[in-house]
């Protein structure tokens, strides 16, 4: 499925809190592993006085250099497998993106948020724009504030797959399929229904309460049918560990309700579906998940 993880530091501790991920990855699915440092030369102009400019080449070498030196050390927190630091130079989301689109079937693992400053770039921003231009697909960590080594392996033993009834919102699945046989992780489809409609309507052209109690319930049919076909699916390609559960509420929280709930879970999504009264915007419950959930999110754009 992947040909390798490309991870992108900027140097600083937050970035930092996607290598036990990335090990994790590289470890489980015996792929190779390019760290990515990008000196942003526009940026360290921009900080650089009028006076200093004659200064910018030595700069820019200089901050080159210490990326460079800076990669290695990382790189030897990888005990196996072949681990290629690579520093460029330019915009830092562009350069991601075009370093994981020169190989096919590159994964990109990224905190969403790291430090500012003359050799910082802020990946909050940088994982945003990543996450809306790049093809590949991104791993994303939202970076908590405890302290954890940067040679800790994470652990994974589940994976959450939100689906909308949408062929889009499916795209997920065979990355999904070949994780779980990788990895050994169970794996949870869960359907949300209901959303805005549950604030209820009145007889003035709103729907009233038993019209709600209807049209909700009808909603929960159709999707733990979908969700089961789906399931038996997956199960004759050969997933055991599975299960599917419907939920009323808005998308977006209860994925991150979930995930929550369960320790070491992975969520697996696309970055957009169909729209309506049976189907959530998917790009914005995407964003909404990468933003605010601490469990790490898989995304995946449909080709």
């Amino acid at each position: 499925m992947y040909s390798k993880v490309l991870v992108p530091l900027d140097g600083s501790k937050t970035a930092e809190k996607v290598l036990p991920l990335a090990r994790c990855f590289a470890r489980s699915l015996q792929i190779p592993v390019e760290l990515l440092g990008v000196v942003d030369i526009a940026e360290m102009a921009r900080h650089v006085a009028a006076d200093q400019a004659l200064m910018i080449r030595t700069l820019v070498d200089d901050s080159t250099r210490r990326m460079g030196d800076y990669l290695e050390r990382v790189a030897k927190n990888f005990p196996t497998g072949t681990v290629q630091c690579t520093v460029r130079k330019g915009d830092a989301p562009e350069a991601i993106i075009e370093s994981a689109a020169a190989e096919k079937q590159t994964l990109i693992a990224m905190a969403t948020h790291g430090r500012s400053g003359l050799d910082r770039w802020l990946l909050g921003s940088v994982a945003e724009k990543v996450l809306r231009g790049a093809s590949s697909p991104t791993l994303v960590v939202r970076a908590k504030e405890e302290q954890s080594p940067t040679w800790e392996m994470a652990t994974l033993k589940r994976v959450i797959v939100p689906l909308d009834g949408s062929e889009l919102s499916e795209h997920i699945l065979p990355h999904v399929e070949a994780l779980a046989k990788d990895l050994d992780l169970e794996v949870m489809l869960i359907g949300i229904y209901g959303g805005p409609l549950a604030a209820g309507r009145n007889g003035d052209g709103f729907y009233n309460t038993g019209q709600m109690e209807a049209l909700l319930a009808g909603l929960r049919v159709e999707i733990v049918t979908y969700l089961g076909i789906k399931a038996e699916e997956m199960k004759g390609r050969g997933l055991n560990k599975l299960s599917f559960k419907a939920k009323e509420g808005l998308a977006a929280d209860e994925i991150i309700a979930m995930a929550r709930a369960t320790p070491d879970t992975l969520i697996a999504m696309c970055t957009h579906g169909r729209s309506g009264v049976q189907r959530w915007m998917l790009g914005s419950v995407t964003e909404t998940v990468v933003r605010h959930s601490g469990a790490p999110v898989l995304v995946v754009h449909p080709s």
